[in-house]
Order: structure tokens, then sequence, then C-alpha cells
């Protein structure tokens, strides 16, 4: 048999999920309509496919291979195995994009009754299994990457806290140490504003009723694009013209930025390409000798909380540049700072190094995922990635 279009009904069972408080621990994993969100003590599916149900994530698409409990704000998926494996399952409604299929009035909504008429292009098992096998290895490529990034990060965090917070420093045996508004630190330290040890900036936005302000000169940050993690790439782009005619201006590769104001107030960012910014973005940049981008991305990570106390405004709350620039950071010796930057700056590096392969591998996938899914090409002419 070659391929044949079935509805989704005749491929997959479909069950209701359960109600259950978020948040709590447990052996088995929660899944709502965006992954994961807690734990439990036992479990009612294994093997499946969960689909955001409702709301803001209806028709997201998680795989779960072992066993879980579903929230009531999920339809669990599983494959009939005689017409579908499960891998490609997945792979095949990650595609579909299920939420132009929800209804609802006040926010989408899925039903089982919406899911089952819906019909797929469905190869020979055989050749689902290769397209699923193909694509899982970008996926595992991915995962494993991930994994080496939280540890790359884990080891830079506390790097800074056991020279900045803990005070175990190079030479740090012998050290006097003095009180300050934060505490004892060492003797020849202080908290100063971060304005007199960065320089800061912000951005702009060009007129978005001149087109021409718009175009491929440029990469142009917004906060939503700063997730604590390099910035490679952005969604949009400024022409030369948008640049001149707006208060936004170009900065450097490795200029931390900060979002704030927004959904992702506090947020931070590393640029990995010369690139504008909007001005809900402040730009830190390195103005004296020692303290270099690894220092600003660290502390401000690890102080975060307290610089979003220090947010004002009635509409919509925000941390302002001035605030920023007076938000007291410790400050070592020079010689401390240059050996804590020669320190962490390979484990920066190397990690955002990974997501960028990740963001690549990312792109690949999704390039062959349609045209593996729809038949376009042959799966025997896909090299594996590496």
């Amino acid at each position: 048999m070659g391929w044949a279009l079935k509805p989704f009904g005749d491929i997959a069972k479909f069950k209701n999920g359960k109600s259950i408080k978020p948040g709590l621990s447990g052996e088995f994993p929660v899944y709502g309509a965006n992954g994961i969100i807690g734990g439990a003590n036992e479990w009612v599916y294994e093997s499946s496919l969960i689909l955001g149900r409702v709301g803001a994530y209806c028709g997201a698409v998680e795989l779960c291979e072992g066993r879980f409990w579903p929230s009531d704000n999920t339809i669990v998926v599983q494959a009939v195995e005689d017409s579908v494996t499960l891998k490609f399952l997945y792979y095949l409604l990650k595609h579909a994009d299920l939420n132009r299929y929800a209804g609802g009035a006040a926010q989408p909504l899925l039903t089982q009754s919406r899911l089952k008429p819906i019909e797929f292009l469905i190869p020979p098992l055989a050749v689902q299994s290769q397209i699923a096998s193909i694509l899982s290895v970008y996926d595992d490529l991915i995962e494993n990457n991930t994994r080496r990034i939280e540890i790359l990060e884990e080891m830079a965090r506390r790097l800074y806290e056991e020279w900045f917070v803990q005070f175990r420093f190079p030479g740090h045996e012998g050290v006097e140490f003095k009180e300050s508004e934060f505490g004892f630190i060492p003797e020849g330290w202080d908290f100063l504003p971060l304005g007199d040890i960065y320089r800061t900036g912000s951005g702009g936005t060009p007129s978005r009723k001149n087109p021409d302000f718009y175009g491929s000169d440029y990469r142009w940050v917004k906060t939503k694009e700063l997730q604590d993690c390099p910035v490679f790439d952005t969604e949009e782009r400024i022409s030369e013209e948008g640049l001149k005619k707006s208060s936004a201006k170009l900065f450097p590769r490795n200029t931390v930025l900060i979002a704030m104001y927004g959904a992702t107030i506090g947020r931070l960012g590393v640029l990995q390409e010369e690139s504008a910014t909007n001005q809900a973005c402040c730009a830190i940049l390195p103005n004296s000798q020692g303290c270099g981008w690894g220092y600003a991305y660290l502390s401000l990570f690890s102080r975060r909380q307290a610089l979003i106390d220090l947010r004002a405004g009635a509409a919509q709350q925000n941390i302002s540049q001035d605030v920023i620039k007076k938000f007291r950071l410790l400050r070592a010796s020079d010689e401390v700072h240059e050996q804590f930057e020669m320190a962490v700056t390979p484990f920066l590096t190397l990690c955002f190094a990974l997501y960028r392969k990740n963001a690549n591998l990312r792109a690949q996938r999704d390039l062959l995922l349609p045209k593996l899914i729809s038949g376009e090409i042959d799966v025997s002419d896909i090299p594996m990635p590496t």
C-alpha cells in the first residue's frame, strides 16, 4: 500500500484529561496544555500524545513515552498500532497547526468531535518509522545540547557565586572584610552604581508609517526576544534609513541587554551580532578595566529580583535606564574582574555556541518536517545530522 488519506479518528484513540492541582510533586509528570506543570504519585496513561485543549496553548502537542497524568486542559491521543506509529503521529500533529480547528467564543477550544474528521495523508508503517527516525535524530541532538547548555550555565553561575557571593576568589585567604550596606565584603571592594562601571544606552522604534524604515539591513531586538540567552537573529530588521531617522542605534557583539518593561521585564540577552534595539531594551557595555560582559550578565541575572523590585509606573510598570544606572553592583579589584572574565568566558562562549547549533538544528528539522510528512522528498535521500 502507498500513501492514503485517513481521518484522524481512524488512526488514533482519544481520551480526556483529568483534573489535578498544578505545581505538585510526584514520580509521574503532570501535563497541562503546554507541557509539564508538576508531578503526581499516580498515573493515568502511558505512551501517548498530549494536546492542549483550551486557551492560548490550544493545539500544542507533547509526546510522553512513559507514564503520566494529563490535566483536564488536555486531550490524550493514542496511536492505533496497525495504522500509525506514535512518533510519526507526533511529528504529523506538530506540523498540522491544530489550533486552526479550534472553536469557542471567549477562548479557543479543541474537542474530539472537531479533531476526529480531520484527514491526514498517511504513508506505510515502514516509511513512517523512517521519517520519525530522521526527525528524532534532530530532536535527540537538540536535547543533548540543551543538557550541556544547562550544565555550562550552572557552572558559570556557580563560579559567579563562588567569587562574588561567598568571596572564595583566587587569593581570598587572609583578606580582611569590611561592613557595607549589603553586608560584609572584602577590603578594597565596594558597591557602585552600574553606571559607574558600565556604559548604558537604549534604542528606538522607526515609524511604522514608513515601510522603507524596515528591511534587511540591521537586526532589531525587541524585549520579547530577551530570554536569558544569546541573541543571534531577530524577528524584524530595520533599514539604514530607519536607523538614521529614529533613536535606534547599533550596539556591538557581546552587548548585554535587559528588558525594561513588558512581559519579559528583567530578562537578559547577549548580542552575538551587531544589532539595534527598541526603546524598551537597555544596553550595557564595558566602561572600566576588568569588568566585562560576563560579569554584567551574571550579576544582573543573580540580582534580577532586586532590580525588578525597583520598578515603577501605574499603567505598565517599568525599570527605567536611570534606575538601571543607579542600581548598585559589587565592584572588586581590576585584577579580580579580569581573572573572572578569563575564567567564566569559556563556559559562556561554549554555551552560546551550543545555543547557535540548536537554532541551526531546529531550522533544518523544521525545513525537513513538512517535506517528509507530505512525501515531497524521499526519506532515502536524507543525510543524518551531526
